[in-house]
């Protein structure tokens, strides 16, 4: 029943900013030595939101159990955006660009017809991080907003995207993950402060147990 109903919303996206993505595409066509590389940064380069959140977390044990809280949140509030992403993708049911366009440069592999294109779950993953980050380190929200923007470029170089589609996981996941953490550092640095006495206090906490006991 559900798989009937989201082939009944299904759509073909490219009317909204086809154009676009084949100039994406066709410049994709022209730096073919690029296509390699992008189409292995467009999956790996996830790795580099991973080393910023635990980059945020190290900074976090010389910082106190809140800061530490928000550090905690970030995987969290990334994947409450994913999850969220998935969803409108089953309700949108939008094709991919490699079956509506099929004529155009396509770098990347099609994927299975179930496999919906809006939103982009790797825009969704590198935009949520931006926003986990931001409460806890804004150098480190802006780097990762850097390279926010080279993935979503890149989803779209190798076809597995429209332009569209990642502007929708930016405007899906920033709100998502940006309040999701600010509901994970309410409830959860209390925990955290009491936490870092004990077991877990080296994962937690970078001070001495001497200097938290006189803080209690």
């Amino acid at each position: 029943m559900i798989a009937a109903a989201t082939a009944q919303l299904a759509f073909d996206g490219s009317g909204i900013d086809g154009s676009l993505f084949t100039s994406v595409t066709d410049f994709a066509r022209d730096t073919k030595w690029l296509n390699t590389p992008l189409e292995l940064w467009t999956n790996l380069g996830l790795g580099v939101f991973a080393v910023l959140m635990v980059m945020g977390w190290w900074s976090a044990r010389r910082r106190g159990a809140r800061e530490m809280a928000v550090a905690l949140a970030a995987p969290v509030a990334v994947l409450v955006a994913f999850a969220a992403a998935e969803v409108v993708k089953k309700i949108v049911g939008e094709v991919r660009p490699c079956r509506s366009m099929p004529h155009a440069y396509i770098v990347d592999t099609c994927p299975a017809p179930s496999d919906y294109a809006f939103p982009s779950g790797h825009s969704t993953v590198a935009a949520a991080t931006v926003a986990a980050l931001f409460l806890l380190d804004r150098r480190l929200s802006a780097i990762a907003a850097v390279f926010a923007v080279v993935e979503g470029f890149t989803r779209v170089y190798v076809g597995a995207h429209y332009p569209h589609d990642v502007l929708g996981s930016v405007l899906l996941a920033l709100p998502v993950a940006y309040l999701t953490s600010l509901a994970v550092r309410r409830w959860a640095t209390p925990l955290v402060a009491s936490l870092s006495t004990g077991a877990l206090r080296p994962l937690l906490t970078a001070e001495p147990a001497t200097a938290l006991q006189h803080a209690r």
